[in-house]
């Protein structure tokens, strides 16, 4: 399935990363499931997709308050980078924007922004053999509002030098598009794993 496109001339590919590129949030789950057993705690898996962009910091502090459980931030995100990476090998591309990645690779530049840190960004695209296409990284930590704010999608859109209503945003979660629109750029809404036989939601700008 190629995802649809919005009218209109980009020069710049805005992409997430979890869920969008890499096919990877059954994993993230998986990997929060068995981190989080360790402090007696549970993630359900509709919470999950419902907390799709979130960084992980802001998820273990909430997760903590709700359950009453007394977690180490730093601690716990430390623990369930660990058991993803142990998945990483399991990791595939999600189809229909890898199509995209390979079309429009070295006719526009491309950005990286995720609520995920650096660290799991740049494993889980060396991975996908995908690391070399993006002209730009924008992780957690190096911003200071997380999505649905547009700071992080404005700050891809200066470091690659394009205006943010000539960028293109893909995005697989509400806080993700929200930020795009905020940000003023089209969004194309990549659908998750379970939708991705059904036909493409489309976009929006």
């Amino acid at each position: 399935m190629l995802l649809p496109l919005p009218p209109g001339e980009f020069r710049a590919y805005l992409f997430d990363c979890d869920g969008t590129i890499a096919d990877s949030m059954p994993l993230h789950h998986a990997a929060w499931r068995q981190t989080l057993a360790e402090w007696g705690c549970d993630f359900p898996e509709e919470l999950f997709y419902a907390w799709g962009g979130r960084p992980v910091v802001d998820i273990v502090a909430d997760l903590a308050a709700r359950r009453g459980v007394a977690m180490p931030v730093e601690d716990v995100a430390r623990r369930q980078e660990e058991c993803y990476r142990q998945l990483l090998p399991t990791l595939t591309a999600v189809p229909g924007v890898l199509r995209h990645i390979e079309e429009a690779h070295r006719r526009v530049p491309f950005a990286v922004v995720s609520g995920s840190t650096r660290e799991s960004v740049t494993a889980s695209l060396r991975t996908l053999g995908l690391l070399d296409r993006f002209d730009v990284l924008v992780c957690a930590g190096e911003y200071a509002r997380a999505k649905p704010d547009p700071e992080c999608f404005l700050l891809a859109a200066r470091l690659l030098g394009v205006s943010p209503e000539s960028c293109l945003v893909f995005e697989d979660t509400d806080l993700g598009v929200q930020a795009a629109t905020a940000a003023g750029m089209a969004a194309v809404r990549v659908p998750p794993p379970h939708q991705r036989a059904a036909p493409a939601p489309g976009f929006s700008s």
